[in-house]
């Protein structure tokens, strides 16, 4: 039995029945044989569906926010967005599908020869509790559409979320099987991998969790597609605008209490303006109101399980331990970890190497463009980079210097349907969203003609 409790006030949600293992082959077996018949569907039975799928999201958007701030603890405003952004990247590729995965001609010495992409079956996504809808919407939009059946594993404390997300598939008339959500324990997950009626699998995760899967897949010969965090950086330079760059950082930080892959979890100020910069930074972050994350107004909520928050505790207190000094915050309750700004880091702490995960950032300085970029390459992660400046002659010059899979430029790092997505280093590889996304988990045929005519 898989329980799942609501980490602000401790109290049992639900218990869901975990999957037997004939549970689990019975719906093996209808995703695999859903398959033979979506694959064969036309681009626009599956567009109107996915935009049913996403009328469903918005009109039902209250119930399935409401589970996941329950569930996680996402402060309610911020779990409503996150719906809604499912509905995006689910309108985005039920219009653009079909263009992305067109024939791609390509012209050579036949009559005729091209790459038509073709879907390869069941692939299963392994999903973690952070953004509970998105994460799964971003691999389940395009991978439906491109004639793909998905299969969920998704994290334990997260079930209600996760069988709500079949629930929107259901009600938008979708196919029995096109999707299905499996209530299991991680121990299931390899066996479920090596079954010869699922083609491939993606992740977003831990890096052990990454690991183990890339190395199963990668023993039975299985695409996989993985995120797995990242420490990204936010690097303000001498002539960078401080109200703008200062509001930024704020939501970079401590949206979703911290609790994002794509955070900006390190602080790299140019010496000459972080006097000025942190002040105000420190000033913006003391007004984040906290509290119960159900309440509209609440922006900081809890972390979403209090070994999360105990984690977090010894990242900041092994920091201090080597000189680092607490600007802000510092201290737990719980599931509760307060908003803490941790400066003079160098980047031999934990709270510059290791992936944060709450509400806590880590501030150093430098005095010249290479500086930054080194303090920013150092880190083993590699998802994304935000820079801030109003020079963007240097911060195309800069650009290339990153090891990252993205850079902003006077923006935090996020998600968009219309862009790739995904990582360098041990933040992952492959790519998610675009048309880099819809088509990693296809079958790129070579087509060539030629007439003896």
């Amino acid at each position: 039995m898989i329980i799942s409790r609501n980490p602000y006030n401790g109290e049992e949600i639900a218990q869901i029945k975990e999957y037997t293992k004939a549970d689990i082959d019975k719906a093996l077996d209808l995703a695999d044989n859903t398959f033979k018949s979506w694959k064969n569907t036309t681009f626009k039975h599956r567009s109107d569906l996915m935009m049913k799928a996403a009328a469903e999201l918005k009109k039902n958007k209250a119930e399935y926010a409401k589970m996941i701030t329950l569930e996680m603890g996402k402060p309610i405003s911020q779990a409503i967005a996150e719906i809604e952004k499912c509905a995006w990247v689910c309108e985005y590729y039920a219009e653009n599908a079909e263009q992305q995965l067109s024939n791609e001609v390509i012209k050579t010495d036949a009559d005729k020869s091209y790459v038509s992409y073709e879907p390869i079956g069941v692939v299963l996504a392994v999903m973690p509790w952070n953004y509970p809808f998105w994460q799964v919407f971003r691999f389940a939009a395009p991978a439906l559409m491109a004639g793909n059946i998905g299969v969920l594993k998704h994290a334990s404390n997260v079930m209600q979320s996760a069988e709500n997300i079949q629930k929107v598939f259901e009600r938008a008339g979708f196919p029995k099987g096109c999707f299905q959500n499996l209530p299991i324990s991680s121990s299931k997950v390899e066996g479920i991998l090596r079954d010869k009626r699922v083609k491939a699998a993606t992740l977003t995760g831990s890096k052990p969790a990454g690991s183990s899967v890339a190395s199963i897949a990668g023993e039975e010969i299985k695409k996989t597609v993985l995120e797995l965090g990242g420490s990204n950086a936010l690097v303000v330079f001498k002539d960078a605008n401080i109200e703008e760059s200062v509001k930024t950082c704020v939501q970079a930080r401590f949206q979703n209490t911290g609790q994002s892959c794509i955070a900006g979890k390190r602080l790299i100020l140019h010496e000459d303006i972080a006097e000025e910069f942190l002040e105000s930074f420190s000033q913006q972050v003391r007004e984040l109101k906290t509290g119960d994350p159900l309440e509209e107004e609440t922006y900081i909520g809890v972390l979403a399980r209090e070994d999360l928050a105990e984690d977090l505790e010894k990242q900041v207190k092994d920091s201090v331990k080597k000189g680092a000094k607490i600007v802000l915050g510092g201290k737990r309750d719980g599931t509760y970890f307060e908003p803490t700004i941790i400066s003079n880091v160098s980047k031999e702490m934990p709270i510059f190497k290791e992936e944060t995960f709450g509400p806590a950032i880590s501030v150093s300085t430098f005095k010249e463009d290479q500086e930054a970029v080194d303090l920013v390459n150092y880190s083993d992660f590699g998802l994304g980079v935000s820079i801030f400046t109003d020079n963007e002659k240097n911060a195309e010059k800069l650009v290339s210097m990153f090891d990252d899979g993205a850079v902003f430029v006077n923006e935090l790092v996020k998600s968009d349907p219309r862009l790739p997505f995904g990582g360098t280093k041990i933040s992952g590889y492959g790519r998610e969203l675009s048309e880099h996304g819809i088509r990693e988990f296809m079958n790129r045929k070579t087509v060539y003609f030629h007439s003896f005519k």
